[in-house]
């Protein structure tokens, strides 16, 4: 689609569905379809006053290191939060995912000031996230800390990527809309740091250090997280591996962050080790919901597990962590990936509707990151505009509405919910749900 129908097909979509926030129908259109970069918005990498993009877990760009140009050479930053311009826009906090070709243009104005300009029109002021005290400190070994423990959504959330590759490997077992080994690949073939398996010791010793500078408070949660282990890492399987940090971070730091955990969905008895650990939100993701497309897009989890097993899992870990706590993460948009994908957007959120509603109906309320289709994926290279934003705005509204039917709320572990309010960067399912109390705790079963 070019520039010039940019603007059109947004605010059509924001007069066609008045009741998602306008926030949100510009913050999915950039998290699809990604945002370029003049050089004048670039961050300075560590050494600058703005917190630089860290690649946590995935790259999240439409291009490969290579080709990024400057913003491979000097980052940009981590997230950006838009505010005003003329559609009036209250505080939204966006994922950078860097696109050159993207019709969305942050750069300086001729005021001097960083804006977002779409078609050539500024339509929202630019902020850029402050580089927090804590990653100007380095660890004992010379890492930094922006490399063990990166924060992400604003600096509420510590983003722990222990294990930086997947045991699901090659075409016939990693997902199909997933980066992670080639993000590792790219950063270390760019000479970047980019730790395999983080040691324990590391670890805990950049949190200390973000302890310790922290005194705002301002981060409040933890997420340990990173490839699937099919067998052993450092002779541990996945819950002792993954459970070994939460089980050391709550030693050293009892009740300092909410614990969280990304990983497989495990045997009921391995995900009781999480929540001895510590672990108080486990997230074992369903990806896509509709059988065909799961075991398409996602052979690996099918192989092992399969999908039925899966969400029999997910089910069994409410019993262990309270149904309010179990938040199944998918990939909104996949489902649309073509050529095997659905053909329609009303097809698609049917789909999807019908995972809600089904976990919904357990009390189970999953959250979703918006795709954004990687050049190295074999579905982001069969579909590099990623979904259309109709999907994305009506998934907004089906999620929505959902939730009321079941009289359910924002899941716990996500900031609070609400436009000009949420942090949660990575998808504006937060920013579209009324706006209630802070952040919500989770809840022991």
């Amino acid at each position: 689609m070019t520039s010039e129908r940019r603007t059109a097909l947004v605010e059509g979509l924001m007069g066609r569905f008045p009741q998602v926030p306008r926030e949100a129908v510009l913050k999915e259109d950039l998290l699809r379809g990604g945002m370029a970069f003049d050089e004048s918005a670039l961050s300075g990498n560590e050494d600058g006053d703005v917190k630089p993009k860290s690649y946590f877990i995935f790259s999240f760009d439409h291009r490969t290191l290579p080709e990024l140009g400057a913003a491979a050479l000097n980052r940009p930053p981590e997230e950006i939060v838009l505010t005003g311009g003329p559609y009036d826009l209250r505080r939204t906090v966006v994922s950078v995912r860097v696109n050159p070709a993207s019709p969305y243009v942050v750069r300086a104005g001729e005021d001097g000031a960083l804006g977002l300009f779409l078609d050539g029109a500024r339509i929202a002021d630019v902020g850029l996230p402050p580089m927090p005290d804590y990653y100007r400190h380095t660890l004992s070994n010379g890492k930094s800390v922006m490399e063990v423990a990166p924060t992400i959504q604003w600096g509420y959330l510590v983003y722990l990527t222990v294990f930086r590759v997947c045991q699901y490997f090659g075409a016939k077992e990693e997902c199909q809309y997933c980066d992670i080994n080639h993000n590792w690949r790219q950063h270390k073939a760019a000479g970047r740091p980019y730790t395999g398996v983080k040691p324990v010791e590391e670890v805990l010793e950049a949190l200390e250090i973000i302890d310790r500078h922290d005194t705002a408070r301002t981060s409040q949660a933890y997420t340990l997280t990173g490839g699937a282990i099919t067998s052993h890492v450092g002779g541990r399987d996945e819950a002792d591996f993954y459970g070994q940090y939460a089980k050391a971070i709550e030693e050293r730091f009892p009740g300092r962050w909410i614990g969280k955990v990304v990983a497989q969905a495990l045997p009921k008895a391995d995900v009781q080790r999480f929540h001895d650990y510590g672990v108080r939100i486990y997230h074992p993701n369903f990806e896509v919901w509709d059988r065909r497309l799961f075991e398409l897009y996602c052979p690996g989890k099918e192989r092992y597990i399969g999908r039925d097993e899966w969400h029999r899992r997910i089910l069994d870990s409410a019993e262990v962590f309270g149904a309010r706590n179990v938040i199944p993460n998918f990939v909104a948009g996949v489902e649309m990936a073509q050529p095997l994908g659905f053909a329609t957007v009303a097809e698609a959120i049917d789909s999807t509707a019908e995972g809600l509603r089904f976990f919904m109906s357990h009390g189970v309320v999953p959250r979703f990151t918006t795709w954004c289709p990687e050049p190295t994926t074999p579905l982001g290279k069969e579909n590099p505009q990623g979904a259309p934003l109709e999907y994305h705005i009506r998934l907004l509204e089906t999620y929505r509405a959902t939730l009321e039917d079941f009289g359910l709320s924002s899941p716990p572990g996500y900031g609070p919910p609400g436009p000009g309010r949420a942090v949660f960067s990575v998808s504006s399912f937060m920013d579209s749900l009324p706006a209630t109390d802070p952040d919500p705790a989770p809840v022991a079963p």
